[in-house]
């Protein structure tokens, strides 16, 4: 599933050949990927509105339209095609934006997992999902006590914390593996038992790693790639994640274990319990 640096990847890619264009309209082949309002209501209301600017907010890509929000999340699978609006509609496409120039953009998704939500601009940031996500990592108010507060009376696995998008959003497996590694924490040890220093640790290699992996385009891994063949390099960079049996920099052999469900990586040597 693409993480931040993922998803601020493909904003930045989708940038150049979409802001400024028209959604003409929309075919939908898949109605259980628009979460909300209803398909009819969806294609209705995103009609001829232009796309002014792609952000993201945690996990999800942020489409800033001239009257309205659009929001996606890939989860899995999710990838963006551009075609000529002529050329035939594969099997795995299951949203079609109709837009003016003869642009053909196409929600690709093999899962079907993904979702999208039209919001007035109102009320795209007041209400679920947006709503319930925590701190950017990028944000002034991620602290050392911000941190500290949320997770100290909670008996849960510091990684379980880690993934859940209330306390810092953005941040899914790959990631909170890397993070713990370079803040030589345990996965496993309960949240509670976490340090206000260690919360600084946490933090500090929480912007480091993302910033890193934003700068190298993000992890291609499996199927995600941020556009049709648009792939990024941090997996040649990753410290730990999918790495067991393998040599750590320490001359410990990394393992793996399954935390909270969880694939997780990690060094004995370096992530002392």
């Amino acid at each position: 599933m693409p993480e931040k640096p993922e998803v601020i990847t493909v904003s930045r890619n989708l940038k150049e050949p979409l802001l400024g264009k028209e959604i003409q309209s929309v075919s939908v082949y898949w109605d259980n990927i628009i979460a909300y309002p209803s398909v009819l209501e969806f294609q209705e209301k995103i009609r001829n509105q232009t796309i002014l600017d792609i952000t993201t907010r945690g996990k999800f890509l942020v489409f800033h339209l001239s009257k309205d929000v659009l929001l996606i999340h890939l989860r899995m699978e999710g990838k963006f095609l551009f075609r000529k609006e002529k050329e035939k509609r594969e099997k795995h496409e299951h949203v079609v934006f109709h837009m003016n120039h003869d642009i053909s953009f196409r929600y690709c998704d093999v899962r079907k997992f993904g979702k999208m939500y039209l919001f007035s601009k109102e009320e795209a940031y007041s209400r679920k999902p947006l709503s319930e996500l925590g701190l950017e990592f990028d944000s002034e108010s991620l602290t050392k006590n911000y941190l500290y507060n949320k997770i100290h009376k909670r008996t849960i696995p510091i990684k379980t914390v880690l993934l859940d998008q209330s306390v810092i959003a953005g941040i899914g497996n790959i990631y909170a593996n890397e993070i713990l590694f370079f803040s030589h924490i345990h996965p496993s040890r309960k949240a509670s038992k976490i340090s206000l220093k260690e919360c600084e640790d946490i933090i500090k290699n929480t912007k480091n790693v993302l910033l890193k992996a934003i700068d190298l385009g993000g992890t291609t891994i499996r199927s995600f790639t941020s556009r049709e063949g648009v792939h990024g390099n941090f997996q040649n960079e990753l410290a730990v994640h999918g790495k067991d049996g393998k040599l750590c920099s320490c001359g410990e052999v990394i393992k793996k274990i399954t935390v909270g469900g969880r694939g997780t990586y990690y060094c004995p040597m370096c992530q002392r319990k």
